[in-house]
């Protein structure tokens, strides 16, 4: 009897869009809500802190998409050029390649004769995908994708950012610093919650720490802030 193939979808397949989502997110919050604070430290005027944030949020959603284009092109760059060179080698050296699979096998605990038999068949079949797979570790499903992450992390950026701007909106001039910085280590907390839910993680260690983070950041600028007010 044949059994029906079974699909099974593993959380390894969202690491790319998870990482830049939650990145671009709590980059938001944390960016903003402490320029504003800073601002708000300095500034009696709750306007000056929610301009200073409207900047904030377009400038760091831009940044986040240039630096995660760069970063992740750079990743796609070399895993390209790996992916060339390994071209390259089976079609020049097709045994010495084909001995090497082998070896990879019996490395991870296969026996020798049987390892040059898999690897055969894994030739046989797809060599190229056979190799990008268990000799450079690159598949499907974690392989970079700039434009993917830079969008991401954009969107998720505002999207953070904006939570902490509208906090300052329907705050009173006197108390946005706190209303700012206890809504915005309760939106931290959601959001590594919810990072470690989706992730398939443990959920108290990465809320802990990027609320912990959070706070420390919110701290230094409104620290800074108080100084530069007092100071001018």
């Amino acid at each position: 009897m044949i059994h029906p193939i079974h699909r099974e979808r593993h959380l390894i397949e969202r690491i790319g869009w998870l990482r830049a989502a939650v990145l671009g997110a709590n980059d938001g919050i944390i960016s903003t809500s402490s320029l504003v604070i800073g601002v708000a430290a300095a500034s009696s005027s709750s306007s000056d802190a929610l301009v200073a944030g409207v900047a904030g949020l377009v400038a760091g959603a831009m940044s986040m998409a240039a630096g995660e284009y760069v970063s992740v092109s750079s990743q796609a760059d070399t895993e390209n050029a790996d992916l060339v060179r390994e071209r390259t080698e089976l079609s020049t050296a097709p045994s010495s390649e084909l001995a090497e699979l082998a070896g990879l096998y019996v490395a991870r605990g296969v026996d020798p004769i049987l390892a040059r038999k898999v690897a055969e068949q894994m030739t046989a079949k797809d060599a190229f995908a056979a190799h990008a797979r268990d000799e450079l570790g690159l598949t499907e499903q974690i392989a970079a994708r700039p434009i993917q992450a830079a969008m991401t992390s954009a969107l998720t950026f505002a999207v953070g950012a904006t939570m902490p701007l509208a906090i300052t909106y329907l705050t009173p001039p006197e108390h946005v610093s706190l209303w700012v910085s206890g809504g915005s280590l309760l939106l931290l907390a959601m959001l590594g919650a919810l990072g470690a839910a989706v992730g398939g993680a443990s959920v108290l260690k990465p809320t802990f720490r990027v609320t912990f983070w959070g706070a420390i950041a919110m701290a230094a600028t409104a620290a800074i802030g108080a100084l530069v007010g007092h100071a001018v």
